[in-house]
Order: C-alpha cells, then structure tokens, then sequence
C-alpha cells in the first residue's frame, strides 16, 4: 500500500529543474513544467516540434466543445452531450532547418540539455546544444511566460547562438490550430479568417460543434537581418524566417502573442477580430522584457504574501512552493467566469471539470491569500444557479442540484452513479458561502448572492430527501458520498450532515436579514418564491436528520448498514491490484467495508470544533485502516486529523508525498496533468495540519505543532486585511503582524491580540 515516488528532477528552493531529457518521462515534465496565467495555459511540450510521445496541450479557462454521448440515454437524468475542456492553438509552434535537417529531439543529438521552471519569475527556461548530422553546433535557448498582468499576453523568446559555424538557418513560427484532442482522437477546429495587417500575423478559430471562436496574433521582434514570408494553411498561420548567423553570436527572436477567447457562438466574426486585433495592436508596444519584469514583478508580491518555508526539509520545501505555484497561476480572480478544474489548465484528464473539491480544499486557500479570488470562486455558482435549477428538474428535484463535474455549470459527468447520486457539490457550495462569509466578512454577497444559492439548495435537499417509514428520521436514500466505493447507499453520514447544516445555515441567513436588511430579504423571496411553510420544513428536516451513530463506540456509520458489511484487510490487497478502478471488477469494489477516501472523517474536519475530541479519535481509529487513498485528496486530510490527535509520525507519514505528488509522480498519472486540487490540500496539511488551524469556531484558532524532521517552518495568511506571519521551530511558535492592524486569535485555546511587535508560545507537542 505504500506509494513510492520517482526521483528525477533537481531538488531547489525556487524552482524545479531537469538536467537531462528522459523520453520516458517526457509527458510527466510536460504538466510539471505548464504554464497558466488563470485565462490560458500550456503544457511544457517542446515548441520547436517533437515526434516521440507527447501531449501538445494549449488550453483556456472555460473554454470548452461538446460532443454527444455515444450511447443516446436510455432513463431520465442522464446526460445526452459531454462537454469538455478542448486542445485549442499552439502558439508557441516553432520549427528550426540547419543544413536540411529539422530540429526533433526524439531523433536529433544533442548535450547539455537543462528545464527550468522559475518560481520567482514565473517563467520556463530551456537549454541545450544541437549536433547536426554536418557537424554544426547551434546553442538554443527558449524563454516563455504566460502574463500574470496582461492575461490576454503570452511571450516566447528563441535565443541561437552557433558556435563552431556561421552561415544560414531557417525558421518557422507560427499559429497552429491542427493539435488533437487527445481523448477522443480528433481535431474540432476550422479557421475562417487569417491575415497580416500592421506586421501582426493573426487567425481566428471556431470550433466545430459549439462555435465559440478563438483570436490569435502574434509581433515577432529581433535586432538581426532576417528575411521573412507569411506562409497561411487550413488552419494555420505564420512566417518562414531566413537568418544568417555568425559563430558566437546570439541572436534573439521574441514572439509576442496575444490571444483571445470569446464564448457566446452568437458573436460575429468581425467582432472577434476586432477585440482581438485591439488588444494585440496594445501589446504589440510590449518588449519580452517589459512584460518579464512586469510579470515578475507580480510574482515578487505573490511571494511577500503567500510563501511558506520550510528549514530542514528541502524536498518538502520545493514542493509546497512549487503547489503555491500552480494554485496561484491556475486561478487568482481575474475572471469571475473561470474556475478550477480537477487539472487545472495543465491536461485533459476529467475534462477540465470543477469538482466538489473547489469549495471544500481550494477555496480555504484563497480565502487566505486571495479573497477576491475565493469570492469569484462562489461567483461562478451563482451564475451558474439557473443550469443548476434545471438540473434538479431533470432529477425530479426541486430547487437547484448542482451537477458533480462541470465546465459550464451542466452536468458533464457520463456516469449516473456519479451524476444522480452524488449530492455534495450542494452541500460544499453552501459551506463554501458559510465558510468565505465567516472569515472573509463579506455580508454583501451573502445578502445579494450567497441566500439565493442556499435557498434553492435547502429546497433541492428538502425534495431529494425522504422520511424513514420506521425510524421517523429524515435522510437521504440511494446516494453515494464523497467515498465513491459505497453506491446507492441510504442516509451516507457525510450527505445528511452537509445538508443538516445547509438547512441551518439558510435559516440562520433568513433570519437575520429580517433584521439587517429587510429589503434585501423581501427580493430574493419575491426572485425565489420562498413560502412560510418551506421554512418550516426545513427546520423539522434539520432537527430530525438521521446521523447513524453507534452509542458505546462513538463511531458514525458511514451509511446504514456499513457497520454490517463484509470486512476486508487493505493491507492484504496486493498493490499490483491498485488503483482498484483498473484492476477489479467494478461491482467487486461496492462489496466491502473499505472506502477511497474520507467520508466521515470529511465533516468532523469541516466542522472541526463541534466534535469532542475522544469522538475524533474513534472515529479516526476506525476508519483510516479501511481507507485506500485512492484519492489523492485522501491522505492530506487524514494527516491533518492524526496530528490534532497526537499521532504525529502518523501525521508525518501521511504528509511526506502531498506537496511532491505530482514532482515525484507517486500516483504514476502526473502525464495526464497536475493534481490543482490535492495541491490545495497539500497547503491544507501545513497551514491547517501543523500549524493546527481552525476556522469553523468563534475565532480563528491555532494549535501548531512541527515534525520532529524539521527544524523550522513558516505560512503567513491574509486575515481582515492583515498579513498574519506564524514561525514554529522545535521550542517555540511565534505570531507576527507583518502588515496591517492588529488581529485576535486562538493560540493553544486562549485568546491573543496579535500586532506588529508580535508573540512568542512554547509548543505544546
């Protein structure tokens, strides 16, 4: 049972590097190398062409195309189309000919090779030297960003210096809408208009099934004498380049792209040209290094607020900066359209669909980083309630049902077991506005947005929900919960808490806009029909929602009738039988006691601070011996839980992989794209696990504590427009306002006021 990583890449502080191309390993450096800047983003494939095995991936936030589903649904509530994230432009293509050869590294040679992802500049930096079949040496040097600042800009620098040679070389660069979408084998994209106005090279794409269109331009800028021709195809565009090289000198190529996406199929073509050609003319003014310095500098502030550091631990150290990293270029609020998918914009596994876990491991992090981010976030479900309420009429609910994976706020999920089952991403909504509400302070958009959400949500739990005919409780029958190995379940422990607590929190809202803006309450009852007696409902369900506990162990059952289910020893399964999806028969995995993932375990984590602690460790006991982690969400969770309940080394094995996931490839899918969401969790297991934060009581509240393998650690969190620094070595933990006023917290249960001078505790553990 125990993953084991594969170490291949350099060990730094501020970055990642690989000192030497391994083909084996190429599609893993290309999600670990991806760029985004939250609109766009691109695998680390090689621009200059690559024809061993690769995913040539260029992706944009929400932008997405359908297809039908092969086999037309056969009941109600199943999905007839899937929508995915689609494989749009390289605009990075590139392709270099010395001597008439064609630069490919899976058949040209080539030494010192070097990739290095910048965490401070935000930036890949790639190196090496080409032996031509002639003899020639040609050092080449590629730079790309992705603009944290101008999100519609993307830059390519292309740096040649020949060293035993002078003489000619030719060039392509260009626009290329023909990459495959690699799923489903095919390319979805036709090219209506291309052209060069102003020395800016530009084409617009339009997918074939949904028609959103996508602008792309480009300004090439050197200093050499270079010839150049515009070359058009079907579905590209771009210049053949002459140069003429002379032995020891470099000679720059930058490309300044600019691209934009439009999602409305209604838009005419000329509109698309015209906002595109817009913003390309603007950055055309840009040089690569205006916009680098303007990009890192960005970075330079990102890291004042958000580092962590780890003294002692240099893998680890890597790895959460490398996590920080990701989240903050996947997703930092510059579009309250966009989300967060399961891979961010780093590969095509699940579609680029946003799961339940936004709300529940991503969410906390912009919450302390970017509270913008966190409020667009929430954003995205309210403007997406319309689908959601259409959803719960197609599953006989009323209300709003929001769906398990999504783009665009339909159903994306071709599984019914998952799509009709699976209940959470209600529940994690209404906790998602409880949780941003109760620290971010943001009444405004709980009055005006968040009640809306919760209404229809509490009106979709109150018709999805049923009555037991013995026991008289309310509960939910034929779900699945957030442990996907129990299907078609009653009353799953985690559903009916979640929505026990979603009816609370709805009646609490309603209540207490009666008082502080009646007006406000009088709009969104007249908007959502709200009677009297629907409240009166939802607080009979509430007070009466089946929570399956046993009374001498303390132990929650997962579902009624876990407790009975044949039991399994996990550690006899052979780990040649995992992952279980691939290795077992599907039904073969419903039969036992053992889960993928914490279920019960989930809600005492949420609401930390309403379970006795002897009831955490029963629970915890019991369960974390039938979990399997299937879930690379999984063991940030239970390590969280193990070091509030003593069990540090416990804590600290669970730990070891979570910000390295991905670096180190455990999970041996890292090809397919980064793992965005676990990487939250991995932030999750230091800032909430070691540092023992929790954020569902009265005040913010900190128990930290430090493995034993590591001499010091620092987070720092934005709090009430405050930078809260928090230092822990193996004596002391101290807390430090770095910026803004003043903030009152919990430190070991006790109340402190926490300024610019500071405090320090001795640890407890």
């Amino acid at each position: 049972m125990t993953k084991v990583g594969e170490r291949y890449l350099g060990v730094n502080p501020w970055n990642v590097v690989e000192n030497s191309f391994r083909p084996e390993r190429g599609r893993v450096s290309e999600s670990i190398f991806s760029l985004a800047n939250e609109y766009m983003g691109v695998r680390g494939y090689f621009e200059e062409g690559y024809s061993g095995d690769r995913l040539l991936g260029s992706y944009f936030n929400g932008f997405y195309e359908e297809t039908p589903v092969v086999q037309p649904a056969a009941y109600k509530g199943l999905i007839s189309h899937s929508r995915f994230m689609i494989n749009t432009i390289d605009w990075l293509y590139t392709r270099i000919l010395l001597d008439g050869e064609t630069l490919d590294l899976a058949k040209s040679k080539f030494t010192d090779f070097q990739r290095v992802l910048d965490f401070k500049t935000g930036t890949l930096y790639r190196v090496f030297i080409w032996q031509t079949q002639s003899g020639k040496l040609l050092k080449i040097a590629f730079w790309r960003l992705l603009s944290m600042v101008e999100p519609n800009l993307g830059c390519q620098r292309i740096t040649l210096t020949p060293l035993n040679f002078s003489g000619p070389l030719k060039m392509q660069v260009g626009l290329d809408f023909s990459p495959l979408q690699e799923g489903l084998t095919q390319n979805f994209w036709s090219c209506q208009k291309r052209r060069q106005p102003e020395n800016i090279v530009a084409i617009v794409g339009k997918t074939n099934c949904l028609g959103h269109q996508l602008f792309s331009a480009f300004t090439l800028k050197h200093e050499a004498t270079v010839t150049s021709r515009l070359v058009e195809d079907e579905k590209y565009s771009g210049l053949d380049l002459g140069l003429e090289l002379s032995e020891g000198q470099s000679i720059d190529l930058d490309k300044i792209v600019t691209n934009y996406a439009d999602k409305s199929p209604n838009t005419p073509i000329q509109e698309v040209w015209e906002a595109g050609m817009n913003r390309a003319i603007k950055n055309q003014a840009l040089t690569f290094k205006t916009a680098l310095e303007q990009h890192a500098s960005y970075w330079t502030r990102v890291w004042q607020t958000s580092d962590i550091t780890i003294e002692g631990d240099p893998e680890n150290q890597q790895g959460i900066r490398f996590g920080i990293f990701q989240l903050h270029q996947t997703f930092h609020g510059a579009d309250s359209y966009s989300n967060i998918g399961a891979k961010g914009l780093t590969g095509e596994a699940y579609n680029g669909h946003t799961f339940w876990d936004t709300e529940t491991y991503c969410l906390p992090f912009y919450m302390f980083n970017n509270v913008k981010a966190a409020r667009n976030l929430l954003e995205f479900r309210y403007r997406t309630l319309p689908k959601a309420r259409e959803r719960a009429q197609e599953l006989d609910c009323r209300g709003a049902f929001y769906p398990i994976a999504t783009i665009d706020g339909t159903e994306g999920c071709g599984l019914w077991q998952h799509a009709s089952l699976q209940l959470q991403v209600g529940s994690a909504v209404a906790y998602g506005i409880w949780h941003y509400v109760k620290i971010c302070n943001d009444d405004d958009f709980l009055y005006e947005q968040g009640i809306e959400m919760l209404i229809e949500i509490s009106r979709c739990f109150a018709s999805r929900g049923q009555w037991g005919s013995k026991s008289g409780e309310f509960g939910f029958y034929g779900v699945m919960g957030p442990d996907e190995f129990q299907m078609m379940v009653n009353n799953n422990c985690y559903v009916n808490f979640m929505a026990k607590k979603a009816f609370e929190f709805t009646l609490r809202t309603l209540k207490t806009m009666e008082i502080s803006c009646p007006e406000l309450l009088s709009k969104v009852k007249q908007k959502t029909h709200l009677q009297p007696d629907e409240l009166k409902d939802w607080q009979h369900m509430a007070g009466k929602m089946r929570l399956p506990q046993d009374p001498i162990s303390k132990v929650y059952e997962e579902h009624d009738g876990f407790f009975d289910m044949p039991h399994i020893n996990i550690q006899d399964i052979p780990v040649s039988d995992f992952p279980l999806y691939r290795n077992w028969s599907y039904d073969r995995i419903y039969r036992y006691d053992l889960i993928k993932q914490p279920d019960v375990l989930m809600f005492m984590f949420l609401y930390d601070q309403e379970f006795p602690e002897e009831v955490k460790r029963a629970n915890y006991e019991y369960y974390e011996p039938r979990c399997i982690h299937e879930s690379s969400l999984s063991p940030s969770i239970h390590s969280i839980l193990a070091m509030e309940l003593g069990k540090y080394e416990e804590a600290y094995n669970f730990f070891q992989f979570a910000t390295r996931m991905d670096l180190d490839d455990y999970n041996r899918n890292t090809r397919e794209g980064l793992h965005t969401t676990s990487i939250a969790a991995a932030w999750m297991n230091i800032v909430y696990g070691f540092g023992g934060m929790r954020t569902d009581g009265e005040k913010l509240a900190f128990k930290p504590g430090i493995p034993q393998q590591w001499c010091s650690y620092s987070f720092r969190v934005l709090y009430h427009d405050a930078i809260l620094c928090v230092t822990v070595d193996q004596v002391n933990a101290e807390f430090k306002i770095i910026s803004g006023l003043a903030v009152t917290v919990e430190i070991y249960g006790k109340l402190h006021k926490i300024d610019l001078n500071g405090i320090k505790l001795a640890i407890t553990n």
